[in-house]
């Protein structure tokens, strides 16, 4: 199949939007007042709550951006309500399904800008598998971590949505 490897990375990408959704889901649930809940932070110098949202969007949004040649605009990191959350992550699904590079676009380099003058020039695997994903892991547990330090109702199964269809009950 000549689009393994992107349809597989899409599939990554969407899968995680929806353990996202779900967690803001919890959130929403847990916090009367969710203008402040996306003001909480882990610690002082960390992003909100909002801002992890709009981070994890970014880095799926800024692949399937790269994939159409187009440049990579990321999302404010300013989130001001639970439905500009919401509406992020269902545009940035959008974005993926809509991906349509083959799998030969993996074998081009990635030039990453990493703050004021300091960038990475990866293979695009390395970019996905180095980059992409590592971030879109970190901002969804910091996500996570705002909610359990509120006293959310959330465990590692609510993290791990996406392994539901394949769980199984031993008779």
């Amino acid at each position: 199949m000549a689009n393994q490897e992107i349809t597989e990375i899409k599939r990554i990408f969407t899968s995680r939007l929806d353990v996202l959704d779900h967690i803001l889901s919890i959130g929403e649930k847990h916090t009367a007042d969710t203008g402040a809940l996306l003001q909480e932070r882990l610690a002082e110098d960390m992003f909100p709550f909002g801002a992890q949202v709009a981070l994890v969007c970014n880095q799926p949004r800024g692949f399937a951006q790269w994939c159409a040649g187009q440049p990579v605009e990321n999302l404010s990191i300013e989130v001001a309500s639970l439905e500009q959350a919401r509406a992020h992550i269902a545009e940035t699904k959008k974005m993926v399904e809509g991906i349509t590079a083959d799998d030969s676009k993996l074998d081009e380099v990635k030039r990453i800008g990493l703050g004021p003058g300091r960038y990475a020039e990866l293979p695009a695997r390395q970019y996905i598998n180095d980059y992409l994903v590592p971030n879109v892991y970190f901002h969804i547990s910091m996500a996570y971590a705002i909610l359990r330090k509120l006293g959310a109702p959330i465990g590692k199964a609510d993290y791990m949505t996406y392994l539901a269809p394949h769980i199984k009950q031993e008779a």
